[in-house]
């Protein structure tokens, strides 16, 4: 965690001082880990909010589709993999959504 937090730290100090991210999407994930499961704790635990709910599991077809030369939703879309994807799409929506709605209530708040 403490790397991950250095390592964008660092980047918005040396290269873009603007530098602004969407969330932590955690990936790779195999619920049958113990590890696993301690590392999606401790993240949310350590960053909050801005750790994605969407979890990206580990799945033979998301590895499969580059060699296919297709996006997983394209090889098979009913994959865990590839509904994790339009999970996260969705959750990234709403949150720009959401994101939207505060800036306008703000806007007309500090109007009034």
């Amino acid at each position: 965690m403490t790397k991950l937090r250095k390592t964008i730290n660092l980047v918005k100090k040396r290269l873009n001082p603007n530098l602004e991210y969407e969330g932590i999407l955690l990936s790779m994930y195999d619920q049958r880990l113990r590890l696993a499961n301690e590392v999606v704790d401790q993240v949310r635990e350590h960053f909050g909010d801005i750790v994605f709910d969407t979890i990206i599991h580990r799945n033979s077809r998301l590895g499969e589709a580059p060699n296919f030369g297709k996006p997983v939703a394209l090889y098979d879309a009913t994959s865990k993999g590839a509904v994790n994807f339009f999970n996260l799409a969705k959750e990234v929506l709403l949150r720009n959504n959401d994101s939207v709605k505060k800036k306008k209530t703000k806007k007309k708040v500090t109007k009034e």
